[in-house]
């Protein structure tokens, strides 16, 4: 899983005018503003640092769709939030929230895992969106905008100053503050592609006096209705030297686009390989299945497009979907574009529904502009896909990283195509020590099923033999 550090450009452009009942003055908003950066000491701060502890939580990797996102232990956090130097970081060291793991990520952390990111200011809003919800972030880019607005809201028996305003003449940011002038949340909405515009929201409790600073000491921050973090914070402190610099223009994006290497493994099957996340394609006599749509439409639309060179735009009948997880499910509206059907496990099904009728404002996606309505299909324990030629079988294997996994079955080739339970490292590389779990459970589930494969095609990793399989948890493959 990837920790997120998110950065704030602190550049305005024209900002549209909001209509509220009871909206105040420009003027009035000025006022707001600067009495809760009078109030908190962000008049004239240029940057911020604060740690402490707590919990994280893994955004997208439910173990299944109405749980809440698996959690990790943060032994020591610290955010630096640069402003005059236009960068930020955020680095944490955290272990293991739950044993048994469930969800979280490709595998379980042993030990301590130190997780750190440096950024600049001119990231898309999804990546710096985090430093525009933090209490200094919210006020700075009020004190910069021209066009902030106030409203007097009422939230269950408290009164609250709501001061608006528009990040990149797009993005609302909402900031209460109370009548001690203190923030005491901020909430935002950001594009995901699962989730469409995902509501942000950042809770600010137990306010301190730090080194001539008001900051929370309590922080709880939800997106997508659950909690993703989750702070004690133990010192804060303004104006320090922070130093953090942007990366230059030659650092490698966040988010790469890869991309797609074609490798023939068998006769009409190819793996799709290339960056992080892969596909598997099988040509049938009258159409094409993909099995995994991860990431993004970025991606899925790089792989579609390859398949129609491959095979003259015959069509995707089927996008075979192995799990809920954002960063696998990220590109199935792409393929629902195309008009294909949606295959995944039957506990995923309504949840998809869902998610495809939630707005997508911030970020309209191929399924949103063609209009077309998606089909989404479950399946059971069981499921075959065949024309006689070739036969794809999908089964559904319960496991701690998420309960709704199928793996794909080619029993001609002796194939299996899993995704996140396996994931080998390069060849001879030293064995895992202690075994994944999630590697004993498709172990478990491959005998369970008496399932005849020489070939295990990771949707991370590479392609690996059934003995890299067996020596990986210490067994023999014969």
């Amino acid at each position: 899983m990837t920790i997120r550090n998110s950065l704030v450009v602190l550049t305005f452009g024209a900002l549209p005018t909001f209509v509220f009942a009871q909206a105040a003055t420009a003027q009035d908003a000025k006022t707001v503003i600067d009495g809760a950066s009078k109030a908190m000491g962000v008049s004239g701060l240029g940057s911020v640092r604060y740690s402490g502890s707590g919990l994280n939580f893994a955004l997208g990797q439910a173990v299944n769709p109405s749980s809440a996102w698996p959690k990790f232990n943060v032994k020591t956090y610290e955010r630096v939030i640069d402003f005059d130097a236009g960068a930020a970081s955020q680095t944490m060291v955290r272990t293991q929230g739950e044993n048994p793991p469930r969800g979280g990520g490709l595998q379980p952390i042993v030990g301590e895992q130190t997780q750190s990111v440096v950024n600049g200011f001119t990231q898309p809003w999804a990546s710096k969106f985090e430093v525009w919800v933090t209490p200094v972030g919210f006020l700075k880019g009020a004190l910069a905008s021209n066009n902030a607005t106030v409203q007097a809201k009422t939230v269950g028996a408290k009164k609250y100053n709501v001061v608006s305003y528009m990040v990149e003449s797009k993005y609302k940011i909402n900031g209460y503050i109370d009548d001690q002038n203190m923030v005491e949340k901020v909430e935002t909405w950001v594009d995901n592609p699962v989730l469409g515009d995902m509501p942000v929201e950042a809770n600010y409790s137990d306010y301190k006096e730090f080194h001539g600073m008001k900051f929370p000491t309590k922080i709880v921050e939800t997106q997508g209705g659950y909690p993703v973090m989750e702070l004690t914070i133990t010192d804060a402190n303004r104006n320090v030297v922070a130093g953090v610099q942007p990366p230059g223009k030659d650092a490698a994006p966040q988010n790469p686009i890869f991309g797609v290497d074609e490798q023939l493994v068998a006769e009409d099957v190819y793996y799709f390989t290339g960056g992080t996340h892969h596909s598997v394609i099988v040509n049938f006599n009258d159409y094409v299945v993909v099995i995994e749509g991860p990431l993004d439409e970025a991606r899925s639309s790089a792989v579609i497009s390859e398949v129609k060179k491959l095979y003259f735009n015959k069509p995707i009948r089927y996008l075979v979907n192995t799990h809920a997880h954002f960063d696998h499910a990220g590109g199935i509206r792409t393929y629902a574009a195309e008009g294909a059907t949606i295959l995944t496990y039957q506990m995923n099904k309504a949840y998809y529904e869902k998610t495809f009728a939630m707005p997508r404002t911030l970020a309209p996606d191929k399924l949103l502009q063609s209009k077309k309505k998606a089909v989404i299909e479950s399946v059971g324990e069981k499921r075959v896909l065949t024309d006689g030629t070739h036969t794809i079988e999908l089964y559904h294997v319960p496991n701690e990283h998420n309960e709704g996994m199928l793996i794909a079955y080619l029993p001609k080739e002796k194939i299996v195509v899993e995704a996140d339970l396996y994931t080998p490292g390069a060849p001879n590389a030293p064995t895992p020590n202690p075994v994944s779990p999630y590697t004993l459970s498709l172990v478990e589930n491959l005998d369970r099923l008496k399932l005849d494969y020489n070939k295990i095609l990771g949707l991370h990793g590479r392609l690996a033999t059934k003995d890299e399989l067996m020596k990986a948890v210490g067994k023999s493959g014969k």
